[in-house]
């Protein structure tokens, strides 16, 4: 207890400095967002001209897990529990292991642009399995699923997935993976915060580097420079910063703001894709992304209606 006598020292917090105030960050973040995670389809395609796709996909996580739980675990963050490791063990395969890994194996087959406008029906898929949770579709959501869906067939009919079957039908399950494990981790015991996401991605390196060594890839002695740097782009800038960013939007902004970066990433993938890499859009890709983003977006739209969170946007791309 204080001396009576002494005088109580009310201390005044130092005010925070005008750059880090919500209305600086949160537009600074979602142009993280919209550019990196938007990019991040082009660095898998650059990083591929010497990395193997699992491999790729497992070290990239591997780099950026370690990284990002060393800084937690410093920072006094407590680890995860069994349970949380269990369920972020199961969340990260699917998410990070069947998601970005079938992605990585995909663009040897397919431009960065289809990629990711294919990845973007990842929602409509989130919207099917919620139905195993007792969450049926509304009228509307029933609309953008019909919608979304018709835009996925029309992608299949142009060049871009027409003549790759197997980069279709893994574009198409690692959306529908990275749905249903989205759709799973929202009613289990997960790790809190940034936590989560570094346990994902180290319990999902271990799958990924375990497919890739037992399907006979091999880490490259001598990979070229701009391969190498690509990888660390996708595992600091796609890994850590976009997602520390996305959590910031999450938290400080509505749902329907935090997850825009949805419907502005495949047209910055095929821009960047075309513009660096000379890869060719058709007629046919190109309606059937439009399709696909009015059906996410009338979906998304709905649910932001009746005040349900979307629960489908991707963590880490």
């Amino acid at each position: 207890m204080s001396d009576p006598a002494t005088p109580a020292v009310v201390t005044t917090p130092a005010p925070e400095s005008p750059w880090f105030e919500p209305r600086i960050l949160i537009p600074l973040a979602l142009l993280t967002l919209y550019l990196v995670w938007g990019s991040t389809y082009l660095g898998i395609i650059i990083a591929l001209e010497s990395y193997p796709p699992f491999l790729l996909a497992g070290v990239r996580f591997i780099c950026a897990g370690v990284v990002l739980y060393g800084f937690l675990r410093w920072r006094g963050h407590a680890p995860p529990t069994r349970l949380q490791w269990r369920n972020a063990a199961i969340t990260g395969v699917l998410l990070l292991g069947f998601g970005n890994g079938l992605v990585c194996f995909a663009e040897e087959r397919v431009s960065s642009g289809i990629a990711a406008v294919a990845v973007s029906s990842m929602p409509l898929f989130a919207a099917s399995f919620g139905a195993m949770y007792g969450q049926w579709p509304t009228r509307r959501e029933m609309v953008g699923l019909l919608v979304g869906f018709a835009g996925v067939i029309v992608l299949n009919l142009g060049s871009g997935l027409s003549g790759e079957t197997i980069g279709a039908i893994a574009l198409l399950t690692a959306a529908m993976c990275w749905a249903f494990g989205s759709v799973w981790s929202k009613r289990q015991d997960m790790p809190s915060g940034p936590m989560n996401t570094a346990a994902q991605m180290l319990c999902a390196s271990v799958a990924l580097l375990g497919v890739g060594f037992a399907t006979g890839e091999e880490l490259p002695s001598d990979p070229t420079l701009r391969a190498t740097l690509a990888l660390a782009y996708l595992a600091v800038f796609g890994s850590i910063l976009a997602f520390s960013a996305y959590l910031y939007v999450l938290r400080h902004a509505r749902p329907a703001v935090a997850t825009s970066y949805a419907y502005v990433n495949p047209p910055v993938a095929v821009l960047l894709g075309v513009v660096l890499l000379g890869e060719t859009v058709g007629p046919f890709d190109l309606a059937g992304m439009a399709i696909i983003l009015v059906g996410v977006a009338v979906i998304t739209l709905a649910r932001q209606k009746k005040g349900a969170p979307p629960g489908s946007a991707p963590r880490v791309s």
